[in-house]
Formats: C-alpha cells, structure tokens, sequence
C-alpha cells in the first residue's frame, strides 16, 4: 500500500512535516536515523531535519534494528509519567526500532511500522522510550502483534544495545533499561508521544 498523495513544494522536515502514521498508535511511520550496518550514530537536527554525525560509536556494538523516530511525536510530561523513576521526558521525539527480514541499508528512509511493543529505558533521571515495531507487511515478521512473539534473542539484542551504546571507557553509563513492555503499554507511549507533541507543538 502506497503512503497517501501529499504533494510538497519542499522537502519536509521529518519530525515536523511528516504523519504519525495511517492508523497511530498500532501502524506508524518510522523516519530512520540509523540501520544495523552503522558504526556512527547519526541523529536527526531539529532545526533543519538533516541528518547530523552525532558521534563515531566507542564500542564494537552494532544496532541490532532499524533505529529511528516517530514523527509528530515528543517525550515530555506525559511520556515521563509513564515511567516510575523519571521526572520528565527527554524532549526528543519518540525512538523506534524496526524489524526487518530483508536488509534495509540506507538511512532517511521513511516506513510503516506495526507496533509490538517497547523498551522502557531511563536516561540521567529522563524517560528515553524505545518502542519496539516489525516493517509493515514483512514477510517474516509482519504478522506478529505483540514483543512476546519475537525469538528471545532480539529482545535481548535490543535490551544489550541499548544498555551500552553510550558506554564511554572509565565512566558508568547514565542509561538504564528498566523493562519491556507489550503492546498495549507502547500504545499508552505513542499517545502521550503524540499528546505532549500538541502541548509543545500545536496540533
């Protein structure tokens, strides 16, 4: 199925210009950042929508995903409400990772994502959000509904690498993954993503 006809002058910006998804919070549009083939994090600039080098990763620890946002999304008060032990969100919009079956090699790429689920991770005292989806109509993986149905091993490839990328030698990383999560609760996440994208943003 094609992404509706919406005819731009220019280019839009990601996070701004873009959808939340065809039918949010269980298929969204995922704009992505970063594929497993990448060893530098690259993340989007808020103020052009380029993609920025954010920094050469330290540790030989790939992304096991797809990794990017959710447009029209932002992890403020409502997000960080969501979360136990955090006083806010991080005021970035809502991470995705998406699976894919057939390798996906270029970034700037936008997808349909069917949502499974999340990793509830925390970031200096901050809700840092990673919802969890498979590509839209994947012949492998398309049909799954809920993280519980993905092998153990991706979880725990999700859950590792996050826990670690912003590793620097010496110091303690401030990330923690504190959980995962089904998708009824990423459901909950994408709403208040998109809620506080309307207080911060306008509709």
């Amino acid at each position: 199925m094609a992404f509706p006809q919406t005819f731009f002058r220019w280019r839009p910006h990601p996070w701004h210009g873009l959808e939340v998804g065809q039918d949010p919070p269980r298929l969204v549009n995922a704009y992505i950042e970063i594929t497993p083939y990448d060893r530098v994090k690259y993340e989007i600039d808020k103020k052009t929508g380029y993609l920025l080098v954010d920094r050469p990763q330290r540790t030989s620890s790939q992304p096991p995903a797809l990794y990017g946002f959710i447009p029209r999304t932002f992890c403020g008060a409502r997000v960080g409400a969501l979360t136990p032990k955090a006083s806010l969100g991080d005021g970035d919009p809502l991470d995705i990772c998406v699976i894919s079956e057939r390798p996906i090699d270029k970034s700037e790429v936008l997808l349909r994502a069917c949502v499974v689920g999340g990793l509830r991770c925390l970031d200096h005292n901050e809700a840092d959000d990673k919802i969890v989806a498979v590509l839209d109509n994947d012949n492998v993986w398309g049909d799954l509904h809920d993280i519980s149905e993905l092998p153990p091993a991706i979880v725990e490839r999700l859950r590792h690498y996050f826990a670690t990328y912003k590793l620097v030698p010496g110091q303690q990383t401030a990330l923690t993954v504190e959980e995962t999560y089904g998708h009824e609760e990423a459901f909950a996440v994408i709403r208040a993503a998109v809620a506080d994208y309307e207080l911060e943003y306008g509709g």
